[in-house]
């Protein structure tokens, strides 16, 4: 089955490519991969919710965000190579804005881990990082980022 239609099956369309906010692209491709900037979890231009994972936003939804963010990425992976065309995915990185006692980022990142996985399969598998940080660009509860391989 492809990627898309996997996500398809998973109830998923692929949005726009999110507009960047500052002096960068969506995604580069180099070689045979395609890295990512950070996605928010913008729909439609808009956030759906601002402020500090474990103060203002809770884990299950800062997991939903993590994987519209995720979702982002795939979409502007796919405006550089076609989704069809990612043989690996290679690494994520999350970010989470994070109240001062929170310590729990690896498992809101897992909403754009386990998503990915879904979409992708074993293929899906992949490196990764979660970092807590002060605050994100439009004071974003979450920001990932995507790195695939394409197939040669």
């Amino acid at each position: 089955m492809s990627h898309l239609s996997r996500l398809a099956k998973l109830g998923y369309s692929l949005p726009e490519v999110a507009k960047p906010l500052a002096s960068y692209v969506p995604a580069i491709r180099v070689g045979d991969q395609v890295w990512t900037s950070g996605q928010l979890p913008v729909v439609e231009g808009v956030l759906p919710a601002t402020g500090k994972v474990g103060a203002d936003v809770s884990i299950e939804d800062a997991q939903g965000y993590a994987r519209t963010a995720a979702l982002n990425a795939l979409a502007a992976i796919d405006s550089l190579s076609g989704l069809d065309n990612v043989s690996r995915v290679v690494k994520v990185v999350g970010f989470v804005s994070s109240a001062p006692d929170f310590v729990e980022q690896a498992e809101v990142i897992n909403g754009a881990s386990d998503f990915i996985r879904e979409v992708f399969g074993e293929a899906g598998t992949h490196a990764r990082s979660a970092v807590g940080v002060a605050v994100l660009p439009k004071d974003s509860p979450v920001e990932v980022e995507v790195i695939v391989e394409l197939s040669k």
